[in-house]
């Protein structure tokens, strides 16, 4: 046999062992291996590119941002990094619609390695914040259906949709100019609102092709990867890779849906005027569409397909280990009995639906079990304020111990990690040791 042949046959053997090495999660990468994927790691063995952990990640708005949030919220919390949370003063945004400045960011959550709540984009003050090796991100939804959501969801808030003849989106695109005031409070929620969310001008006429090429060339400059919502799951894909992440940091629930009830349906007229009314938006919505899937074609269809299909199967044994073995069912606020959970409700013509976990969670699930599956299916403002509490909480007891550094030994800091989404079925069944942690304030 030639050295060839034997060092090939080395090389199967070792990576065989190697994913034998990693029995619990065999399945999934011997489906990636076998189609030639880039390996989906679980526990990444020596050597291996390290998890990048420095995101800025621009949470634009009705574009699926908030499920997106949430992953990283649960990923910060699970390597316990600090996330960039907004001042008290600015709710849970960074005083949005202002531009943003690092003075919006709360002292207690310095320096960050995660920044995704609700902004203006401001290049220069982003780069002061973040470190020098932060991946920048963002995501785009179709403008017809984007905008559809933006009219239904703050018509009671924009004055420009309030003034509208029965709330009717027709009247409005029939004749934006005569309701559409540019200055006036709420106005990028009527015209341009990614283009706005981006740091660029909303009002800048459809005429200007030189700003529209300008603009999208330094969001292209900006942002290392942009997400499409009509495309999540690829996303991620894309995501995990150039992050070098694992299977089990992209596990999300879908967050902030409307009921059926609460969406209106399109024809092809209105959504050709949505796109003309919002130009700068449709740009950016087709060249960024169209390079999400050159990047995807580099990885191959075929790797793609099965890594989303990998991604759903985790998703739902995660769901089903939280929810009784079942999938979970969306319920209106009203119906949620755990205040920590009841969505955000914009306005009474508008139902915002969510999730409930089972009266019989606790029984033989561990704490941090348990918290994980809260987390999971927590709101946008919830979530925060517990976020906010916890990185408080560790800012001051980090505070507190640096003078009795000095002359005694480090302590340990607390633990504030969620348990990883494997975890779960082990931890319920009483194979897993039990979290010595508590769940954080509020929860």
């Amino acid at each position: 046999m030639s050295q060839r042949k034997i060092f090939l046959v080395f090389i199967a053997i070792s990576t065989v062992s190697l994913l034998l090495h990693h029995g619990g999660h065999l399945s999934w990468t011997m489906e990636a291996f076998h189609l030639g994927c880039p390996a989906l790691r679980s526990h990444p063995a020596p050597g291996l590119k390290p998890k990048h952990t420095n995101v800025a990640f621009l949470k634009t708005h009705k574009t699926a941002s908030t499920t997106m949030q949430n992953l990283l919220f649960r990923f910060a919390e699970r390597n316990n990094l600090t996330v960039a949370l907004p001042v008290q003063a600015c709710s849970h945004q960074f005083c949005y619609p202002r531009s943003f400045t690092s003075h919006f960011v709360h002292p207690h959550t310095l320096p960050p390695n995660i920044v995704t709540s609700h902004m203006r984009f401001n290049k220069a003050e982003m780069q002061r914040l973040m470190p020098n090796n932060t991946i920048y991100i963002t995501i785009l939804r179709e403008p017809g259906s984007m905008f559809e959501s933006l009219f239904s969801y703050y018509n009671q808030y924009c004055q420009s949709f309030k003034r509208v003849p029965n709330g009717s989106l027709e009247a409005f695109l029939e004749e934006p100019w005569l309701y559409y005031r540019h200055d006036e409070k709420d106005s990028m929620y009527a015209r341009n609102t990614l283009t706005f969310d981006l740091g660029g001008d909303k009002d800048r006429p459809a005429t200007d092709v030189a700003y529209a090429r300008g603009f999208l060339a330094e969001v292209d400059r900006v942002y290392s990867l942009v997400m499409i919502a009509e495309y999540f799951d690829e996303s991620l894909v894309l995501l995990r890779h150039l992050l070098s992440w694992d299977l089990d940091d992209i596990l999300y629930v879908k967050l902030n849906m409307r009921t059926p009830s609460s969406k209106k349906s399109l024809t092809p007229g209105l959504a050709s005027k949505i796109r003309s009314w919002n130009s700068i938006d449709a740009l950016l919505y087709d060249h960024f569409n169209a390079s999400l899937w050159r990047q995807l074609s580099v990885l191959g269809p075929a790797c793609v397909a099965r890594e989303v299909k990998l991604l759903q199967r985790a998703q739902e044994r995660l769901m089903k280990s939280c929810f009784g073995g079942r999938m979970p069912l969306l319920r209106s606020a009203a119906q949620i009995k755990n205040k920590d959970l009841r969505p955000w409700q914009p306005s009474g013509k508008v139902d915002i639906v969510g999730y409930d976990l089972p009266v019989n969670l606790s029984r033989g699930f561990s704490s941090q079990a348990q918290e994980l599956c809260l987390k999971l299916i927590m709101p946008e403002v919830q979530y925060t304020r517990v976020l906010l509490r916890t990185q408080s909480l560790r800012y001051r007891q980090s505070y507190q111990l640096r003078p009795a550094q000095q002359s005694h030994t480090i302590q340990q800091p607390i633990r504030t990690s969620l348990p990883r989404h494997g975890q779960l079925q082990r931890t319920a069944s009483g194979t897993g040791s039990t979290s010595t942690s508590k769940p954080a304030a509020g929860t």
